[in-house]
């Protein structure tokens, strides 16, 4: 089955300073193992941007820059996004549709948003959905705390069966990258 490994929003504005993610060196460190095993697998990896008017996700601005920890190749494709939902109104799409793709491996920031939000519109769409449990995080809420957040997610949405997929959630180590 064609995969692609989809990296979502691991840029500066959350991965430094006050608005860092939670334990965001670990998961970066994660997410490079994950791209390197794919890279070397054939497997495309599609590195998301979040860009928005204001300080944070201004595109160009050090917030809108990919964390510099992140292991990134020439190789890979980028995709620009507006909102949370990472296929709506860009070409993540027809990008996967031109390579045949079936199943994507989803990770980065922030699990309770652009995460989550795009791992239910790809199930939503069909593909066989793998969430590497530790391999996203986000900050902490008002309410509840980011290892929380993350728990819940994991938890919910790794137990979706409605769209006729489920998302298998799996420690990244779990994980098989095979073109």
């Amino acid at each position: 089955m064609n995969t692609a490994l989809l990296i979502i929003d691991v840029q500066r504005a959350i991965s430094v300073g006050e608005y860092a993610a939670f334990e965001i060196d670990r998961v970066i460190d994660t997410i490079n193992l994950l791209s390197a095993k794919a890279r070397a697998a054939g497997v495309p990896v599609v590195v998301i941007q979040h860009e928005e008017p204001g300080d944070y996700f201004q595109f160009g601005s050090e917030g809108w820059q990919l964390a510099e920890d992140l292991g990134v190749a020439d190789s890979d494709i980028r995709i620009r996004k507006t909102t949370p939902d990472s296929f709506h109104k860009t070409e993540l799409q027809e990008t996967l549709q031109q390579r045949d793709i079936q199943r994507l491996i989803i990770c980065g920031l922030q699990t309770d948003y652009c995460v989550d939000t795009t791992v239910r519109r790809a199930l939503a769409l069909g593909y066989q959905v793998v969430l590497p449990a530790d391999a996203h995080s986000t900050l902490d809420n008002a309410a509840i705390s980011a290892p929380q957040i993350i728990a819940h997610h994991n938890a919910v949405l790794g137990s979706m069966s409605s769209f006729g997929v489920q998302a298998l959630v799996v420690p990244a180590e779990a994980v098989c990258i095979e073109g």
